[in-house]
């Protein structure tokens, strides 16, 4: 190969759950030159300055981006959010169409009113746990404050705090501490993420633009403050309503109807925000969240804390009997708002769909993101259930929802038992997906195994049954990823089937195990078997979450698992709730487009930007941020890509098949290498561009090179095979030359594997 007399940069980008830059660059002395602890960009040491490319000592830089996801304890506080984060993951799975936009602000706008309602349950769930079961029903307990001694002093004989409206002024310290330290952890990251600034760059304009090209698709400054201080306002606006639905069953004075409208305005108000307001990419938004908005929450707080000297003024009459007024109306009601919600979120999809090149329509006829947000809502439900009903359990297990004699208290809403009852429903679909899964990978394992010794026919090895068994399995488990989207669809049905039962349920009045009291005997024990095992799941969840984010708080190991999850789950900007993990990527494209921009300005030189799994994803996110002149100086190496096999099929509008191909048109040069034993990546779907199928293991049974076993390396180690090194010294050879170049040929398996060691 000839020597270029332009520098020359490999930059590589690793994929989930992160490693070293020593590692990356296979160097143990390495020196940050650009960057934070929190991202930066790594040399060798031997190479602190910029120079031509040399065949044997490759100028290499390693840019390192686990920090952004796996780099503090905080990190595990987001396991509580997660339905946030699948919610914020629907805004991105329309179909690709151009032309209609009003209904795709639809969509938009349907997703946001999701996201919406999610904060509301969210809130909600802790006003049942601390107003309604501690504050109203174990207060006003004689029986429930005695077993509950820290909880005496507001007993029915606590003196001045016995009253019930000056206990749930109290206990909104928790549902309010719960928004403040939402609001906190939100604002915290955007100054860290949504505020990294992109480049400044003249980009290529035209109807069929790439919407990852925009200059301020990777900048989400204000959209973000202003949905931080929505969900914040309706965070607060929430216990308000809580508090004043308590008081309206007492007395309704002229102060509890000002407070009442004034609460109302201030839910019309959000919902206009939330109307008002969508992303705006086509520049990067420097205006800043508008006064109106950024004042929304400070008026909210002010209005709640009027309502809690309301609340709490003295009523000596007032006495707290049963649950908490309202309690049990308002969780159907918001199930079913959610469930018009998510159906009208898919006939918008559906209809966009209809309109989408064939190419781009995406997954489960386009209704990928009605599906997700299905689920997001079913999570949301468990999760808060599951706190509710763990609380109730604790405070009184005789209490009237298990319909035992001796209850001294209610016990949580109706909907969260029959909630809980349905948990073990799910579970029964989930096994049954398992089992399907199961038996799906030993028929392709079976079908496979016969001629996985034929793929090495050069080594001329005789056949080794157990070799040919867990070869034909790392395939057969790597394409269940493929059915990933029958797994969303049967979820979802189910999701949509048990939430009918549970409202309809609801709808009695009375808990599982109270409505089948009269019941034959079959059916009351199951109605009662499934509350049972429902609330001890429920507790279980709780008690897991607690566990892992203890763990993950001490352990950086645990940590580091713990952000493998949120590599996959938060590439995607916080578009429809600012409370969702922080999109990493808005910091980690910017940081890359600008190192690649700011080395080709200053040296002239050309770049090879080399990604690995979630890694390959950013860098095609990066180059889409270039200019022409800039990216024509560039080429791209991924292996072990998600980029067709996940993002084409489930984000078509952003990585559908037109986008990829316009991305290999606008690229010198690229070349992607994958394995059929990798479960995340694979073919790109374009023939010059995809290398492979590469063979896992190298060598099928033992040679004079390779004296021992090979490992199958699925979606690991890609360097270890030659073709990688070939690879990439061919994409040099092309991008200096500015030329075709040399094709790669595609490595059949076994190839090499009969050479003899001289």
């Amino acid at each position: 190969m000839s020597t270029s007399p332009e520098p020359g940069v490999e930059l590589l980008v690793h994929g989930v759950g992160g490693t070293t830059p020593q590692k990356m660059l296979e160097d143990p002395r390495t020196t940050r030159i650009t960057g934070d602890n929190t991202a930066s960009v790594h040399r060798r040491t031997d190479d602190a300055a910029d120079r031509p490319w040399d065949d044997g000592t490759p100028l290499r830089e390693a840019y390192s981006w686990s920090n952004l996801t796996s780099g503090n304890g905080a990190r595990a506080l987001w396991l509580l959010l997660l339905p946030f984060m699948v919610v914020n993951l629907a805004h991105w799975m329309r179909p690709d169409v151009r032309g209609t936009r009003r209904t795709q602000r639809l969509y938009d706008l349907l997703v946001r009113l999701l996201a919406l309602s999610l904060t509301v349950l969210l809130v909600a769930g802790a006003c049942s746990a601390a107003l309604d079961l501690l504050a109203w029903q174990c207060g006003a307990s004689a029986a429930c404050t005695a077993d509950v001694s820290w909880l005496a002093f507001w007993g029915p004989d606590g003196g001045w705090w016995a009253q019930p409206g000056r206990r749930l002024a109290l206990a909104t310290v928790l549902p309010l501490a719960l928004t403040a330290l939402l609001w906190w952890l939100s604002h915290r990251t955007w100054s860290a993420y949504e505020s990294a600034s992109p480049p400044v760059r003249t980009l290529a304009d035209g109807p069929e633009r790439p919407l990852l090209s925009l200059p301020g698709f990777w900048y989400g400054r204000t959209l973000v403050s202003r949905l931080r201080a929505a969900h914040t306002a309706v965070g607060l606006l929430t216990i308000t309503a809580v508090l004043l639905t308590a008081t309206g069953t007492f007395e309704r004075t002229v102060w509890w109807w000002a407070l009442t409208v004034l609460t109302a305005s201030g839910w019309v108000a959000v919902a206009a925000m939330e109307a008002g307001h969508g992303r705006s990419e086509e520049e990067p938004d420097e205006s800043g969240a508008p006064a109106v908005v950024s004042a929304l929450p400070w008026a909210s707080l002010a209005l709640l804390a009027v309502t809690l000297v309301h609340t709490g003024w003295s009523r000596p009459q007032w006495t707290a009997e049963g649950a908490l007024p309202a309690g049990d109306a308002f969780y159907p009601v918001l199930a079913i708002v959610q469930g018009v919600l998510v159906l009208g979120l898919a006939l918008t999809a559906f209809h966009l769909h209809r309109h989408a090149p064939s190419t781009d329509r995406g997954a489960l006829l386009g209704i990928g993101g009605a599906s997700v947000a299905m689920i997001a809502c079913a999570l949301g439900g468990m999760l808060t259930g599951a706190v509710v009903q763990w609380l109730g359990a604790w405070l009184e297990p005789e209490s009237a929802a298990t319909g035992g004699p001796e209850a001294v208290i209610a016990g949580p809403p109706v909907q969260l038992s029959w909630q809980s009852s349905a948990i073990p429903a799910l579970l029964v679909v989930l096994l049954v997906l398992l089992v399907v899964a199961l038996r799906t990978v030993a028929r392709r394992r079976a079908a496979l195994e016969p001629g996985i010794v034929h793929r090495y026919a050069r080594e001329n090895c005789p056949p080794d049954q157990d070799r040919s068994r867990a070869i034909a399995s790392a395939v057969a488990r790597a394409r269940l990823t493929d059915a990933a989207p029958k797994l969303i669809g049967v979820l979802t049905a189910a999701s949509v089937v048990l939430g009918i039962a549970v409202v309809a349920g609801t709808l009695t009045g009375e808990p599982p195990a109270v409505a089948a009291a009269d019941a034959p005997a079959p059916v009351r024990g199951f109605a009662e078997f499934s509350q049972t095992l429902g609330s001890w799941l429920a507790g279980f969840m709780v008690v897991a979450l607690l566990a892992v984010g203890r763990r993950a708080y001490r352990d950086a190991a645990a940590r580091r698992t713990i952000g493998i999850l949120w590599d996959v789950g938060t590439f995607w900007p916080r578009a429809a709730h600012p409370f969702a993990p922080p999109c990493y990527a808005e910091r980690a494209v910017p940081d890359l487009s600008w190192r690649m921009g700011t080395w080709i300005d200053s040296t002239g030189g050309r770049v090879i930007i080399s990604g690995h799994s979630q890694g390959s994803v950013l860098a095609a996110a990066a180059v889409w941020q270039l200019d022409p002149a800039t990216r024509s100086r560039v080429a791209l190496l991924t292996y072990g890509s998600p980029l067709e096999r996940l993002y084409s099929r489930w984000f078509p509008a952003y990585f559908g098949a037109r986008r990829l191909d316009a991305l290999r048109a606008e690229l010198p040069c690229w070349s992607n290498l994958w394995r059929e034993t990798d479960p995340i990546g694979g073919p790109v779907g374009q023939e010059p561009v995809d290398v492979g199928p590469l063979p896992d293991p190298l060598y099928y049974g033992r040679n004079l090179r390779r004296p021992l076993p090979e490992p199958i390396l699925g979606h690991a180690d890609y360097a270890a095979d030659p073709a990688f090194g070939r690879a990439r010294a061919d994409l040099f050879e092309r991008l200096a030359g500015g030329g075709a170049g040399v094709a790669l040929p595609h490595q059949q398996p076994g190839e090499g594997a009969a050479e003899k060691a001289p």
